[in-house]
C-alpha cells in the first residue's frame, strides 16, 4: 500500500514498526496507540487500529482491534483514490481475522473468513509480498 509519508499518522506508525523491528515492543505499542488517539479520518483510523491489533494481550482483544481495522478498511473501498491501496490490504486484514477466531476454536467463522481473504487476492499488487 502507498500511503502519503508526510501524514503524521503514517509517520507514527513506521516509526513504531522501525521499533518493533528494534525489539522494543512496548515503545511501538504507545506510538501505535498514539496514532490511533490522534487519527481524524478513516483511513487513518484503519492503519493506526492494524497496528494497536498487533500489541493485544489476548487473543480476544486482538481479534476485536482486527476487526475493528477491517470493518474501518471496507467502506474506504468507494473512494477511487485510495481503492486499490485499500484493497490490496484486504486479504491480509481477513486473515488476521480468521487466524483469531481459528486460535478461539471457532473454526467456521475462520473458514469464512479465509475465503473472503482468498476473494481479494486479485487486488494484491504483484510484488514479493502479493506474490
Amino acid at each position: 500500500m502507498l500511503f502519503d509519508p508526510d501524514n503524521p499518522i503514517i509517520q507514527r506508525c513506521a516509526q513504531g514498526m522501525t521499533l518493533e523491528a528494534e525489539g522494543q515492543s512496548a515503545e511501538a505499542c504507545l506510538l501505535f496507540e498514539q496514532a490511533w488517539s490522534a487519527s481524524t479520518t478513516v483511513l487513518e483510523k484503519f492503519i493506526s487500529a492494524h497496528y494497536v491489533a498487533r500489541h493485544q494481550k489476548t487473543v480476544a482483544e486482538k481479534l476485536q482491534w482486527d476487526e475493528r481495522a477491517l470493518q474501518l478498511a471496507l467502506p474506504i473501498e468507494d473512494v477511487p483514490i485510495e481503492d486499490a491501496r485499500v484493497r490490496g490490504a484486504l486479504p491480509s486484514l481477513y486473515l488476521n481475522v480468521a487466524k483469531g477466531y481459528e486460535d478461539l476454536k471457532d473454526f467456521h467463522q475462520a473458514k469464512e473468513n479465509d475465503q473472503l481473504a482468498l476473494s481479494f487476492t486479485d487486488y494484491l499488487i504483484a510484488d514479493g509480498y502479493g506474490k
